[in-house]
This record gives structure tokens, C-alpha cells and sequence, in this order.
């Protein structure tokens, strides 16, 4: 069928046109087809997943009938903010052409009685996040709200796709497919590597073909800027890059709109700290990061919509989709860590397909200079990069199965079935699903003399089989109160006494605080009055003040863009465009001892300060290189080698003790993962952590209940009891399972572990040495101050760097 005339006429009335993928994603849904658009930032991809919904409600394909009542189109996004900024927009186009959609928002921010009005009276367009979702498939009316469903949009699909939440995004599509059999389902990104592995993610049984893969058309090239130092040097090390904020103030006074992007919450506080320092105009500059308030979050992203602010400092809390035109450049403060990450916050600026997006990126160091560069070289010859898909999780799995039991009985082969139609768990097997049941049932047979863990049972269908359900009706509201894939370190509230709220920190750190101290938050500094269960009760303070170091994942550095870095070490040709003190630094290194280019693995080995050094340059992210670190220093003490510590960063492991490593490749053989890195694991709290993370999501041990919410203490006690139980009388239970896969993969980055693995059993290059040397200093000059919020120590970590950096520059004899 050809467009609707009405919105064709809508086009023209803004002086747009239709574009090609727009009206292609119409085509293949008007063929019954589903759908994967991979298009540039503001090429139109939401409205054009929203196109088929607004061509069925166009006057042309109603034909004078009243549209049905019921659920139509569902949207689906990672972000809170994303949803709301979408409903703002697409609120536009119906307004405009007078169609009788109504479109409402459902997330954990939504009102109690309007989402119990959703379930019985859905809006025609409901914009949501993967956990409501789930949520919403727990009620039993979900068969009938959801029965008439025509299609699902998955904006932001690389966003999610390959994690946990991914996984429960894939279970809820299981169980849409068969309440609604006739479903489309289409999936928008601007950043996706593999098309084809999205494409089967996204389709059920994985039938590619199911899918069709509209590609969008090509919109303008980015330009991108790398922002060096005036007068002064690339600095050594650090990562806050404090060095730029005067000429980064200059660049906002320039714009009509800047964004800022950081990589850490204390760094966005920090940064926007030190720009409020020099803003003599009093320009208006704001913040917002997933610890702030809902309130100042709305607040925020209202005040950038309505075009009130100069500025917006950010982390990953606004690197989706949000689309204000009038931004004239992004800024990355510090390394962005993937091409597809820069590619995605890039295109925040102007948010228009036929005019460049302008970015700047800012290195806190030479080596982020370098990963600086290999993302930009990158972005501009069109390569992305992303995280690789993995099996689906089995504590997501049985938060699922008890979501399903919640909404009605279920027979095991038929849920089974359902569930093997999504690709994360395709893999599951009557054995692994009758596992996970039982332990929704009972907790497993080492727990299920217990009571609490009686969720569901299992009782005659009348028909001569047995269906699951509820052991007690209490249980579907114990379920809804504490499901959920986003398990954040445990926070407390910060308030002033009037009761205002300003956000959330972490509770370990919450823990070290006194009255009378201070800290940064929320861009204000603020005094402890007293501290709560729950609560921080401040007051604002003129005093200097500690910034908060917020927990959570660092971002890794991908393996695509740690590969470009190899190469462009030994691209001697290409050192000619860099800045001279980077040319240089690489050239006395080149001099004095080695560069290491792909399938190499150097290690340098030197004295210094009364101690013996080694450091690994892996490039495989700080996550794997700290697991590294614990597992050769363990070996090293088995070796009797007296280590005595070590320090990572994204690029290198600096490990030190009292005696010299005169073989670093018989420390890195492969058998350390079955032997060391088992070890370390059961013995340390990793594998408690990710049992705690499992248990809460696999629902064993709730965290709220009805007016209260259990402390990350009460939540952690809980837990560890439990897992002491398990492991000594059910080490193959389930989540135990579940937390060594989260142990191996997200928590210790066994992958990319193997790979350093791999490279040193092929070519590792060990240089000795009698001083440190150039490559060496970035992560020399961190130890000490690992522990240190970056802002904090950058001033004293960049003195020392420039006198290490001057011993490490001296050329001397090479290899001396």
C-alpha cells in the first residue's frame, strides 16, 4: 500500500520529505513483515518504526471506522528519559494530523492508579522500558490487554540486546508471540556491528528471514575534533581532564548549546564543579546523571527541550536517542571507549540527517590521545563496534517463569516451548528448564524445607497432566514488588530536612561519612546533619568539598578500538599527525625498548624505588587486566617471587614485588584459569557478589516489602547465608551456576582474559630494563591513588607523572 496522502502532506508542511528507509519499514510491515532499520542519528528511525502505526490510523486506512479501542503499538526503550522524549515527539505528528491515537508512557515513574487504569483500559500506544514490561505480562490481564497487539518498536536495540535485559526483553517478545500470534517487531539502531546477529535476536525461533534489514539513507559525515592542550604537553596521566575546562568554557560561549559527555558519575559532578568555577557569565549550566532525583532529571532535560541552557553536563544517562536539535556540539570528556559509543553520542548535535553533527573529543592522557584518534579514524571510515551476544541468563530466566505463573497456571512444555522461541535461550534443554522450575517451586532441594521459597506448586490439570501455579495468591504481589535486571549497588537517599529530595548515593559510601563532613553532589556542596537507615540529611555548605566515588561498571574499552590502538603504536608513518610530545613519547619508547603491534604481548621489566616492576601491556580494558593482576600475583607468591601489588588501567597491568619476573610467559600459561583463576574466585567475594545479584533478580531474596525496603546490608546477609548453605550442599544449584557465569563473563572478563592468554603463548616480548620506561609512566603514576576519585588526584598524579615521565624520556642507551 502506497502512504497515506495526510501524512505525506504532513511532510511537506515542515518541508521534509519521506525518506527512503521511512518508507521502506511502512512496506515491509504493510507485507507482514518484521523489521531491523540501522540508520545515522536523526535520519528519522523512531518516527519511522512509529510510520505503520500512524498510516493505520490515518484517515485513508481507517476509511471513515472508528479505530479499536484496545492496545495497538507498544515502544520499548532502554532509557526512562528516551520514553518521555519520544511520547513529547510523536505527540507532534498526531496533534498535527488530528489522528485519534492516544499514546501514554509506563515506567517505574508512573503513577500507581494509572498504570492499574493501563492494564483494563490501555492507551492505543504504550511507550515503556523492558522490566515494565515484564511487569505488565505478570497480571493475568495481560492476555486480554495484549491480545490485539499489532507491533513492537525496540528503539536503541544495541542498547540492551546482548545483557540481562536483553534476555528479558527476548522472554517478554516469547510470551507476546503467543498471545499475539500476528505481532511484527521492529528494531532501530544507528550503532549496530552485526546486522544478522540482531536480526535473529530479534525474530522469533531465529528465522532471519522473518526480518527484513532496511538500511538507512546516508546522512552527512560527522566532524570530529580532538582538543589538545595550549602551550602545554598531552598530560602523562589521569583521566579527569581538568586541563581543558578554560578552553571548554571558551567553546560554550561560542555555542548556542553544548553537551557534555563524561564516563562516571563523580566525574560529570566534578567536571560541572570546575566549569561553575570559571563561568564569570553566569551561564546557565546543568547536570544530569541516573543518581539524581526524578524531579531534577525532568527538571533538566524540560530546561535543555525548551533550549534554557548553555550546557548540559551528562554520563550514559543521555546518550540515547534524546533528540534537541539545537545542540551545536557534543564534547567527550576523556576517552570514549568504542567507536559505536562516540558514534551514539556524536550524534546528539543537531540531530539532523543532512547537516554534520560536531563533536570534540577531550584525552585525560597520551594514551587516551591515541584511543581518541583510533575512534575518530573509526567513526569516519564507518566501522562499529558493540558486545558480543552470550547464552540468556537462568536467574532472568526464572524471574520469567514466576512472571508467567503470576499471570496464569502453565504447563512446563508448553512454557518450555515458548521460551526456546527466543534466541538467548534457544540453548535450553528440558533438564536446565525442569532445574529452573523446581527452583521457583521450592528454592531448590537444599532450601526447600523452608517455607519462604514455596512460590509455586505443581497440582493435577484435571485433563491427566499437572500445571504450575501460585502457592499463594500473596505471591504475585511479593513478585511485582521486587522484580527487576538493574541491580544497583545499594543506595541511600540524600535530603535536605525540609524533605527535598536531591538523589541517591552509595551506601558504603554514605557509611564513611560524619556529621560535619562534606561532599559534592547534585552541582551543590552540601553538609552532613545526620545520617539515617536510609537517609543522608543535608544542608548546603560553603565549605570545600569530597566528591562521592560512585560504584558500577567501568565502560570497557572495546576490542575493536584496543586492536586500532595496536596498530597505530607501530604505524610509524602515522605519527606524523600527532601532536609533537605524543610523537615523541612514542619515538624514545621505540628507542629504548619496544612497541607492541597486534598478536603481540610486551611486557617490560625495570627497578624502581627500591622495588621490581613489570608491566603487561594486554589493551584489553581495566576489567580483565585487574583479574589479570590477581591471578599472576597469586602465582607469583606460589613462586615465591614476594609480590607485594599491582595497579591496572584500560591499556596495561603494572605488577611489582621484591624479586624481578625473569619469565612473565610461564606466569601467563593457559592452565591459570583452571587452577588460579578458580581459586580466586571461590575464595574471594566475587562469587558472593554475583550469587547476591542472582538471588535478587532470580527472586530467592526480596528486597522490598510491602513500606519497607530491606538495607544492601540486610540484602548481603541474606544472601550470604544462603550461598554458605548452597555451596556446601548444593554447589551445582542453579543460581550458583548463574553467579559463575556472571563471575566469568561481566565481573572478570574471562574472554578477553583467554585472549591475553593466547598472546602470550605466541608472542610474548619481554624487554628488561634498567629505568622505567615512556609507555610505562600513565600507569605507574596511578599507583597509590586507585582508590582516589580522579579530580581529586589529578593535580598531584600529573607533578609526579612530569618527573617520572622525565626519567623515563632521558634516551641513554637503547634498551638501558
Amino acid at each position: 500500500m502506497a502512504i497515506p496522502g495526510s501524512i505525506e502532506t504532513w511532510f511537506e508542511g515542515r518541508g521534509w520529505r519521506v525518506r527512503r528507509h521511512q518508507a521502506e519499514m511502512l512496506e515491509a510491515d504493510d507485507a507482514g513483515q518484521s523489521a531491523l532499520l540501522t540508520a545515522d542519528t536523526g535520519a528519522g528511525k523512531t518516527l519511522a518504526g512509529f510510520l505503520p502505526t500512524l498510516a493505520a490510523f490515518s484517515p485513508e486506512r481507517l476509511d471513515g471506522n472508528t479505530p479499536d479501542d484496545g492496545l495497538h503499538t507498544l515502544y520499548v526503550s532502554p532509557l526512562k528519559a528516551l520514553a518521555t522524549d519520544v511520547r513529547r515527539n510523536l505527540l507532534v505528528p498526531i496533534e498535527e494530523m488530528d489522528l485519534p491515537i492516544r499514546v501514554e508512557s509506563r515506567t517505574g515513574d508512573t503513577p500507581s492508579q494509572r498504570k492499574a487504569r493501563q492494564r483494563v483500559k490501555p492507551p492505543h500506544v504504550l511507550l515503556t522500558t523492558p522490566e515494565s514490561l515484564s511487569l505488565l505480562l505478570s497480571y493475568p490481564e495481560s492476555f486480554t490487554m495484549f491480545a490485539g497487539l499489532k507491533r513492537i518498536v525496540i528503539d536503541e536495540i544495541h542498547a540492551f540486546a546482548t545483557g540481562k535485559r536483553g534476555d528479558l526483553l527476548a522472554l517478554s517478545l516469547a510470551r507476546l508471540e503467543a498471545i499475539a500470534p500476528d505481532m511484527r517487531r521492529i528494531g532501530l539502531s544507528a550503532t549496530v556491528s552485526d546486522p544478522e546477529q540482531y536480526r535473529e535476536w530479534l525474530a522469533p525461533w531465529g528465522d532471519i528471514d522473518a526480518v527484513s534489514h532496511v538500511i538507512g539513507e546516508p546522512g552527512a559525515d560527522p566532524v570530529i575534533e580532538i582538543l589538545l592542550p595550549e602551550g602545554e604537553r598531552v598530560p602523562w596521566g589521569g583521566h579527569a581532564a581538568a586541563w581543558a575546562v578554560p578552553q571548554l568554557y571558551e567553546e560554550i560561549r561560542r555555542n548556542k548549546t553544548t553537551l557534555i559527555f563524561t564516563n562516571t558519575r563523580f566525574l560529570a559532578e566534578y567536571i560541572f564543579q570546575l566549569l561553575w568555577d570559571v563561568n564569570e557569565d553566569v551561564l546557565p549550566i546543568g547536570i544530569h546523571h541516573g543518581s539524581l532525583s526524578v524531579e531534577a532529571r525532568r527538571k533538566v532535560e524540560g530546561a535543555m527541550a525548551r533550549g534554557e541552557l548553555r550546557a548540559l553536563v551528562a554520563t550514559a544517562s543521555l546518550d540515547l536517542g534524546v533528540d534537541w536539535g539545537d545542540i551545536d556540539c557534543v564534547v567527550q570528556m576523556g576517552a570514549p571507549k568504542g567507536s559505536s559509543r562516540l558514534l551514539q553520542r556524536v550524534g546528539r548535535a543537531n540531530h539532523r540527517l543532512d547537516q554534520p553533527s560536531r563533536a570534540i573529543l577531550v584525552p585525560g592522557n597520551r594514551f587516551e590521545f591515541l584511543e581518541a584518534q583510533s575512534a575518530k579514524d573509526a567513526v569516519e571510515e564507518g566501522v562499529r563496534d558493540g558486545e558480543d551476544f552470550r547464552p540468556g541468563s537462568l536467574d532472568v530466566l526464572a524471574q520469567h517463569v514466576m512472571g508467567c505463573a503470576c499471570a496464569a497456571p502453565f504447563r512446563e512444555s508448553d512454557l518450555l516451548r515458548e521460551i526456546r522461541s527466543c534466541q538467548p535461550y534457544a540453548w535450553v534443554d528440558e533438564r536446565v528448564f525442569d532445574r529452573v522450575v523446581n527452583f521457583v517451586a521450592d528454592g531448590g532441594y537444599a532450601l526447600r524445607a523452608y517455607d519462604r521459597f514455596k512460590r509455586i506448586t505443581r497440582e493435577p490439570d484435571g485433563e491427566g497432566g499437572f500445571v504450575w501455579r501460585l502457592s499463594h495468591p500473596e505471591q504475585a504481589a511479593r513478585h511485582r514488588l521486587n522484580a527487576g535486571i538493574i541491580i544497583d549497588g545499594e543506595m541511600l537517599t540524600v535530603r535536605f530536612r525540609n524533605g527535598r529530595s536531591l538523589g541517591k548515593v552509595e551506601e558504603r559510601f554514605a557509611a564513611a561519612l560524619r556529621p560535619g563532613d562534606t561532599f559534592q553532589f547534585a552541582g551543590i556542596s552540601l553538609e552532613v546533619e545526620s545520617l539515617k537507615e536510609s537517609e543522608v540529611i543535608v544542608r548546603g555548605s560553603k565549605k570545600s568539598a569530597m566528591i562521592p566515588s560512585y560504584g558500577g561498571a567501568r565502560m570497557p574499552l572495546t576490542t575493536h578500538l584496543a586492536e586500532r590502538v595496536r596498530e597505530m603504536l607501530v604505524d610509524r608513518a602515522g605519527w606524523s599527525r600527532f601532536p609533537d610530545d605524543v610523537r615523541e613519547w612514542l619515538e624514545v619508547q621505540d628507542w629504548r625498548s619496544h612497541l607492541p603491534g597486534p598478536g603481540e604481548l610486551l611486557v617490560e621489566s625495570f627497578p624502581h624505588a627500591k622495588r621490581e616492576y613489570s608491566v603487561f601491556y594486554t589493551f584489553e580494558g581495566w576489567n580483565a587486566n585487574q583479574s589479570l593482576g590477581m591471578l599472576i600475583t597469586r602465582r607469583m607468591e606460589d613462586r615465591g617471587l614476594s609480590p607485594m601489588g599491582f595497579v591496572a588501567n584500560d591499556y596495561s597491568l603494572a605488577v611489582w614485588g621484591l624479586k624481578p619476573i625473569e619469565d612473565p610467559a610461564s606466569l601467563l600459561s593457559p592452565d591459570i584459569l583452571a587452577h588460579e583463576f578458580v581459586e580466586w574466585v571461590q575464595e574471594s567475594h566475587l562469587l558472593r557478589r554475583a550469587f547476591r545479584e542472582a538471588a535478587v533478580i532470580g527472586g530467592l531474596v526480596e528486597r522490598q516489602q510491602p513500606g519497607k525496603r530491606k538495607t544492601g546490608k540486610q540484602v548481603t546477609f541474606s544472601t550470604d547465608l544462603i550461598y554458605d548453605v548452597l555451596k556446601k550442599y548444593e554447589p551445582d544449584h542453579v543460581l550458583i551456576e548463574a553467579a559463575w557465569a556472571e563471575a566469568r563473563t561481566r565481573m572478570t572478563d574471562i574472554g578477553r582474559l583467554a585472549g591475553v592468554l593466547d598472546r602470550a603463548a605466541e608472542q610474548t616480548v619481554h624487554v628488561r630494563l634498567e629505568r622505567v620506561s615512556p609507555l610505562a609512566v600513565p600507569v605507574m603514576v596511578v599507583i597509590g591513588r586507585e582508590t582516589l576519585p580522579a579530580g581529586s588526584a589529578d593535580d598531584e598524579l600529573l607533578l609526579e607523572a612530569e618527573t617520572l615521565g622525565g626519567v623515563a624520556m632521558r634516551p641513554d642507551d637503547p634498551g638501558r
